[in-house]
């Protein structure tokens, strides 16, 4: 009877294994689905704070580039982004500006999400290439995801602002240090060791 035994043993853990491995080919999918829903998201929201700031810089081929992006459909998604993304590289961050640090902070999402939206993929696509999965076609009912090919969407780290008051103290510094400096050509009254000698 020990046969018997072993034999329900291995088909509980065999079945435990396929159980398991089901429910992870449905995970990956569903969490890549999800991340590819938040990318494309975080892409509408720098296309919107893309589109602002070119409104207020009357930057046209900037806007037009993110008003295609607002609009394209899923096959012109990525070539929309890829010409958005280049424009957004030649624009000049300051901080000082709301609508600036608004893009900034849109654009830093966009990299995350995306990178998250790519080690999801790929956890989606392996485990749809492992031998069980392909025989007893557990992700049939999944479609296959696919990567979002965009060019890196790095913007560079914007100017730190700097306030009236800041400006004003530093003016205020620098013409004290000029009014207690000897005037030029002054000879050191007699007894007074010059500061450079300390």
């Amino acid at each position: 009877m020990w046969w018997g035994a072993g034999a329900v043993a291995v088909v509980v853990v065999l079945s435990a294994y396929l159980a398991w491995t089901a429910h992870r080919v449905e995970r990956v999918h569903r969490r890549a689905r999800s991340a590819g829903q938040a990318l494309d998201a975080h892409l509408l929201r720098r296309a919107a704070a893309a589109a602002v700031v070119a409104e207020k810089a009357e930057a046209v081929e900037m806007y037009a580039a993110a008003r295609l992006a607002l609009d394209a459909g899923t096959g012109e998604r990525e070539a929309a982004e890829n010409d958005l993304t280049r424009h957004l590289a030649a624009v000049r961050l300051d901080e000082a500006e709301p609508a600036m640090r608004a893009l900034w902070a849109a654009n830093r999402r966009v990299v995350l999400a995306r990178q998250v939206h790519t080690d999801l993929v790929r956890d989606a696509l392996t485990a749809r290439r492992r031998p069980v999965v392909r025989l007893l076609r557990m992700a049939r009912r999944y479609p296959a995801p696919a990567y979002f090919d965009i060019v890196e969407p790095a913007l560079p780290v914007p100017a730190p602002a700097v306030s009236p008051e800041a400006a004003n103290s530093g003016t205020a510094d620098s013409r004290t240090a000029d009014s207690t400096a000897a005037p030029e050509g002054t000879v050191p009254a007699e007894g007074t060791v010059p500061a450079e000698a300390i």
